[in-house]
């Protein structure tokens, strides 16, 4: 019997096809600590990632790692220590054009409203092109440094018009209530906290202009050798989705502690996301915008071909639309 396979097969293409149906004994997941993966962390309480996998043959180790954002992401994943990140497009454009061998499996979550560009409560600023000249803060390289720079354009402006200071999100929380910033560009939870607080309001947010898509990423080496158990972990996702949109109350309640934030301020978080994995052509169009804003300004120094880096293939197959 050996004998006839390894005539019909080529030797390297039968251990390609070994390989591809065995199981991973380790699945290595990288997070953040915030509600645009809410699904997964459902997912993981309701144990439906160990259920998903099972039912393709896999019972592999969840190894589950938290990050503060995505360029340290990024460097566990150029280091080989991850399979699985769930980040916003932009760090995960910037770790492709850096090297990393990844791949865009899905969508982990969507939603204009989820960014914005925020002014103390008090801000005389009633406009885009009221900006001019004022300090505006943004974590550089963010998807909120695209929808800042989005939002001066409809001003007539650009980041040059204005004293642009590079900060970390915490960071722009405490300067805009010290009144040390005149706007910042943040992104959920922390304009639903600061909202809450009677500190901020919304200049602009991404309706309109910016989806604000964030994504599921994996290793090609991960895919290609394990399909089935990728498809696993994006239906699971799917599962946590559904749940969340169908009792949104119970899922604020089991996921608290995983963002950092009370059940009723979720609550208002959860309205301003779309958490369909589905990768749609409108999804491709804003990747490729966000790709040739960074190119353009510098922050990626060489070009990202969406069209083979996103693969809508694995959500299609998992029967998500």
């Amino acid at each position: 019997m050996y004998n006839i396979v390894t005539r019909l097969f080529p030797v390297a293409l039968l251990t390609i096809l070994v390989s591809s149906w065995a199981c991973a004994d380790e699945i290595r997941i990288a997070t953040q600590p915030i509600p645009h993966y809410a699904p997964l962390f459902v997912a993981k309480h309701k144990k439906w990632i160990d259920e998903e996998l099972a039912k393709v043959g896999a019972k592999p180790t969840l190894k589950w790692t938290s990050f503060a954002a995505g360029p340290p992401m990024n460097e566990s994943f150029a280091a080989g220590q991850q399979d699985f990140g769930f980040l916003g497009d932009t760090p995960a454009i910037i770790g492709k054009s850096a090297g990393i061998d990844t791949r865009i499996i899905a969508l982990s979550s969507f939603g204009p409203k989820s960014l914005a560009v925020v002014i103390p409560v008090n801000s005389s600023i009633k406009s885009p092109k009221d900006l001019k000249g004022k300090k505006v803060a943004v974590p550089k390289g963010s998807y909120a440094h695209h929808l800042l720079a989005l939002v001066l354009k409809q001003g007539g402006l650009t980041t040059k018009d204005i004293q642009f200071i590079n900060l970390p999100m915490a960071d722009i929380a405490t300067a805009i209530q010290n009144g040390n910033i005149d706007a910042g560009a943040l992104w959920e939870p922390l304009i639903t906290k600061l909202e809450s607080q009677g500190a901020i309001r919304v200049l602009a947010d991404g309706t309109g202009i910016k989806k604000g898509v964030l994504v599921i990423i994996a290793t090609n080496d991960f895919v290609v050798k394990h399909r089935d158990q990728t498809k696993a972990l994006l239906k699971a996702y799917q599962r946590g989705a559904q749940f969340i949109k169908s009792h949104p109350a119970e899922a604020a309640k089991l996921i608290e502690k995983d963002v950092s934030l009370s059940p009723d301020l979720l609550l208002k978080v959860f309205k301003k996301f779309d958490y369909n994995p589905a990768i749609t052509h409108e999804d491709l169009e804003e990747l490729k915008r966000s790709e040739e804003f960074m190119k353009d300004n510098g922050i990626i120094r060489y070009h990202v071909d969406i069209s083979t880096f996103a693969d809508p293939s694995l959500t299609r197959e998992s029967g998500i639309k």
